[in-house]
C-alpha cells in the first residue's frame, strides 16, 4: 500500500466515522422491511409458517427485484411469519439497536396494519410489540420516537378508513397517517377522506409520492392529502415549478438512496436527484426504508450516496440538520440536536 493510498483510506474512514457520530433522525423506515432473513426464519419455525428457503443465504438470493412490485410480493410474504406481540417486539428491537449504531438520536417508524389484521393479527397486537420495543430503546439509548400507520394505496380506501378507526384508540402513540405501497396507478387524491379524517382525528399527514409515480402524484399529495411531508420525491426533480413549491414550503424530501437503486427508480447512485434537489434548496433527507431488502441501514444509507454524488462534510451535515427539522419533534428538541450537528461538525 503507497502512502498516499493509506492517506486516502484513514480519511475515507474519517468520513464514515464523522457520518456516524452526526446526530441523525430517520424519518421513511417500514419496520416489516427490517426483517432480516435470520429473523424471518427463526420467526417463521417459532409460528409454523412454511418459508421458501431453508438458509439466510438462500433467502438473500430472492433479494433481486426488477422493481416496486417485485419487491412488494416478497415483503407481504415475509409479514406472514409476524403474528404475536413478542414478534413485533423482537422485530423492532433489532431495528433499534441497528439504527442507534449509526449514529440515530430519533425514529420515525412506519407500519401496514392492513399486511396484519386481515390475516387474523389484532391491530392492538401490533401496536403493542411495536411500542413497547420503542419504550425500551428509549430507556436504552435515549432515543425519541413516533409512530405512524400506513395505508395501502393499492387497497380500497374503505379498507383504510376501518383501519383509521382501529388506530383513535391509539391516538397516544400513534401520531400520524401515511400512504405506501405500489404507487402507480394509484394517485392520492382516492385517499382524500381517509386523511381529511385523519388530520380531525389529529394524526400527522405524510404520503410516498413521485417514488415510481409522476410529479402529479407529488402534488397530488400536497393539494389533496395536505401531507407535513413528502416520502420519496423522486419525480420532483423533473418539474422546477414543483422543486420551487417544495422548496418555498419547506417541504421535507424523505428520500431513500439505497432502496431507489435497487428498485430501480433511479440507474445508479451516481444519477440520483439527492444533491440536485439539496442543492436547489429543498429540504432532503436520507433514509433507509425497508433495509433488510436494500443492503443497508440508515448509516449504509448516508454513506453510500456520499460517495456517489460525491458530498462534502457540509453537505452531509445539512442532511442531518434537515433530518432534525423535518421530524415530528417538539421545538426545544429540535433545537438541542441541532446545537449537537453544529458541535460535531464543529470538532471535524
Amino acid at each position: 500500500m503507497t502512502e498516499a493510498t493509506d492517506a486516502r483510506d484513514r480519511s475515507a474512514t474519517a468520513l464514515v466515522e464523522f457520518m456516524r457520530l452526526l446526530p441523525k433522525a430517520e424519518l421513511h423506515l417500514h419496520i416489516e422491511g427490517t426483517l432480516e432473513p435470520e429473523m424471518l426464519l427463526q420467526l417463521g419455525r417459532r409460528n409454523g409458517v412454511d418459508l421458501p428457503c431453508s438458509t439466510a443465504e438462500e433467502c438473500r438470493a430472492h433479494y433481486r427485484f426488477p422493481d416496486l412490485r417485485h419487491f412488494l410480493d416478497l415483503y407481504y410474504a415475509g409479514v406472514a411469519v409476524l403474528h404475536t406481540e413478542q414478534d413485533f417486539f423482537d422485530l423492532t428491537t433489532a431495528y433499534i439497536r441497528r439504527v442507534a449504531a449509526d449514529g440515530a438520536r430519533h425514529v420515525e417508524v412506519s407500519f401496514d396494519p392492513q399486511s396484519h389484521v386481515p390475516r387474523g393479527v389484532p391491530f392492538d397486537t401490533v401496536v403493542g410489540g411495536i411500542v413497547r420495543a420503542l419504550r425500551e430503546g428509549q430507556a436504552e439509548y435515549a432515543m425519541s420516537w413516533r409512530l405512524i400507520m400506513s395505508c395501502l394505496r393499492d387497497r380500497p380506501a374503505a379498507e383504510a378508513l376501518e383501519m383509521l378507526e382501529l388506530a383513535l384508540p391509539h391516538r397516544d402513540v400513534i401520531a400520524g397517517i401515511g400512504l405506501d405501497s405500489a404507487e402507480v396507478g394509484h394517485p392520492p387524491e382516492a385517499f382524500a377522506e381517509v386523511y381529511r379524517k385523519a388530520r380531525e382525528a389529529g394524526f400527522v399527514a405524510v404520503a410516498h409520492a413521485g417514488e415510481e409515480g409522476p410529479p402529479d402524484y407529488i402534488v397530488g399529495a400536497l393539494d389533496a392529502l395536505h401531507v407535513r411531508r413528502v416520502d420519496h420525491g423522486v419525480a420532483a426533480v423533473r418539474d422546477p415549478a414543483l422543486q420551487r413549491r417544495l422548496a418555498d414550503a419547506r417541504v421535507p424530501l424523505t428520500m431513500c438512496p439505497l432502496s431507489n437503486r435497487e428498485l430501480h427508480v433511479t440507474p445508479d447512485l451516481s444519477r440520483h436527484p439527492l444533491k440536485q434537489l439539496l442543492d436547489a434548496g429543498l429540504v432532503v433527507t436520507v433514509n433507509s426504508d425497508d433495509p433488510a431488502y436494500f443492503g443497508g441501514y440508515l448509516l449504509d444509507n448516508y454513506v453510500a450516496v456520499q460517495r456517489a454524488l460525491g458530498l462534502s462534510r457540509h453537505d452531509v451535515a445539512q442532511l442531518a440538520r434537515n433530518s432534525i427539522s423535518a421530524s415530528l419533534l417538539p421545538d426545544g428538541r429540535k433545537a438541542a440536536l441541532l446545537e449537537e450537528i453544529d458541535q460535531v461538525a464543529a470538532d471535524a
